[in-house]
Order: structure tokens, then C-alpha cells, then sequence
């Protein structure tokens, strides 16, 4: 890590954020030294897709958020990395208008959808899988399929239902049994693939392969590479940081609500320090 620290606005990188100690001194306020611009600039050459930018959100009088600022360029699998409680779902949450946001901006494709309600973000273009999966139990597992239905935004990739039975055989052969009654693996497949049908330019997906078989993890990492192939962009917070380096094109580390360092997974992978600070149980 560099002695030396950009200002919030500047990027260099991977580097360390918001207070860590690694930093010793910072530039001015508005300088940059680094190709990637953030706050509404660039992305590698492109605007970015996805801009969150100084987000805050409470639960009560509890300040969980502290300035959370990232962006998710098109075709671009970000992770949110961190310890449980610093944050991460949270900022999904806040993103889907399930928690609204105190303070900052979220865009899509520059237009500013904090604060919206969450079926109108949907229909932006974004797409949001719970840790929770939250099936529709008493449908089929074809009904549900269909329920995430609806008709793209310009720029995004279309999915078809055959598509999803081609990820997952296992709900082709249980297309007409209950959700309901489906093991965990399963709903969660459902769950991806039900958000899918929604054709977003974003997806957003929190803990997909919490409690659930090598087999499965195995196809829910390759269904989110192949999402990033087809021209989807995703937002993913995963406890399984082998997974989560094998799958991202960037990651940001998060703590006490804030981001702590965003870089290359290798960056990531390479820095014992961070690793034991930010991610270590």
C-alpha cells in the first residue's frame, strides 16, 4: 500500500479507505492521480452503470451506513466483502429501496432512484435476490418463474424460461411442483432465475450460496459468471471469499458502514494485512 492517500474522489487502484491506518497523508481535496474517476466521473473508459455515491441509511436511530460510494461499470461483477454487521446488505437494501436512504444518491444509467419505491427500481432495471430467497411457496415453481416476468429496459440482455431450465435441469424436472416444498438449493435457483426474468441491467444477490451444497455452489458461481458473459452487471455480497475472487471484476471490503478498500481480487488475495483486519473471523 502506498504512504500516500487520494482523496475521496480519486482513485489509484486498490487501495484502503475511510481511516485505515495504512494512510498517512492525503491530497487535497478535489485532486486526482489515478485513471478511474468516481462521483459521476468514469468507470475504465465507460460512464458507470451503477453509481452509489456518499450513501447513508439508518435502522431507527441506529446510523448503519456511513457514505458508502462505489460504481459498477456495464458487464461488471462487483462484491461487497465484510465481516457480518458491516454493512453490506444493507447497502443492497438501501439500493432496492427496501431501506430507505437517509442521505446520498444511487443511479442507474445517471438517473437518480434513491428514495424510489422498490417496484419502481425494479422496473428501472434492477434486480434484487435476497439472502432470504422468499419463493412464492404455494405456486409452482413455473408460476414463479413467470411472476418475475417483465419487459427489458433499453440495453438490457432478455431471458427466456427455456434459458433458465438450461442453467438449473433440476426445476425443469420440478416445474410443477409447489415452491413450497422445494429444498433450499433449489429455491435459491428458483430465486436467481425468477430475477433473471425480470431482464435487468443490474442484479443484485446477497449470500447465494449460504447453506448450501458443493454441487449447487458450484452451479450458482457459474450461473453468475454466465450472467456477466451475457452483459448483466452484479452486485454481490458472498461469505465465501474463494468464490467471491473467482467470480469479481473488482470487490470493495466494507466496515463500520463504510468502504475500507476497493481493487482487483488479486490485489485483494495479496494483502495479508487487509485480510486480517477486515475479513478474518
Amino acid at each position: 500500500m502506498s504512504a500516500a492517500r487520494p482523496p475521496e474522489g480519486a482513485h489509484t487502484g486498490a487501495r484502503q479507505r475511510e481511516g485505515h491506518p495504512a494512510s498517512a497523508a492525503r491530497p487535497p481535496e478535489g485532486a486526482h492521480t489515478g485513471a478511474r474517476q468516481r462521483e459521476g466521473g468514469s468507470v475504465s473508459a465507460a460512464a458507470p452503470l451503477l453509481s452509489v455515491s456518499r450513501l447513508h441509511a439508518h435502522y431507527g436511530k441506529s446510523h448503519i451506513l456511513h457514505g458508502v460510494t462505489f460504481q459498477v461499470g456495464r458487464n461488471e461483477v462487483v462484491s461487497l466483502l465484510g465481516r457480518n454487521g458491516s454493512g453490506r446488505s444493507t447497502t443492497m437494501k438501501a439500493i432496492m429501496g427496501l431501506v430507505p436512504p437517509t442521505s446520498g444518491e444511487i443511479r442507474l444509467v445517471g438517473r437518480d432512484l434513491a428514495g424510489a419505491r422498490p417496484y419502481a427500481i425494479c422496473r428501472a432495471g434492477i434486480a434484487y435476490i435476497p439472502e432470504e430467497r422468499e419463493v412464492f411457496a404455494n405456486l409452482s415453481v413455473d408460476e414463479n418463474l413467470r411472476m418475475g416476468e417483465q419487459s427489458p429496459v433499453a440495453g438490457a440482455t432478455t431471458w427466456t424460461i427455456e434459458q433458465m431450465f438450461d442453467y438449473f435441469p433440476r426445476l425443469k424436472e420440478r416445474r410443477n411442483t409447489r415452491a413450497g416444498s422445494l429444498s433450499g438449493g433449489e429455491q435459491q435457483m428458483l430465486t436467481m432465475c425468477r430475477s433473471l426474468l425480470g431482464n435487468p441491467l443490474v442484479i443484485l444477490i446477497d449470500e447465494p450460496t449460504e447453506g448450501l451444497a458443493p454441487k449447487i455452489v458450484a452451479q450458482v458461481a457459474e450461473c453468475i459468471r454466465d450472467m456477466h458473459r451475457r452483459g448483466v452487471s452484479v452486485v454481490l455480497v458472498e461469505q465465501k471469499l474463494a468464490i467471491a475472487l473467482k467470480v469479481s471484476s473488482r470487490v470493495c471490503v466494507m466496515g463500520h458502514g463504510r468502504i475500507v478498500f476497493e481493487g482487483a481480487p488479486q490485489e485483494l488475495a495479496s494483502n495479508a494485512q487487509l485480510l486480517s483486519e477486515w475479513l478474518a473471523v
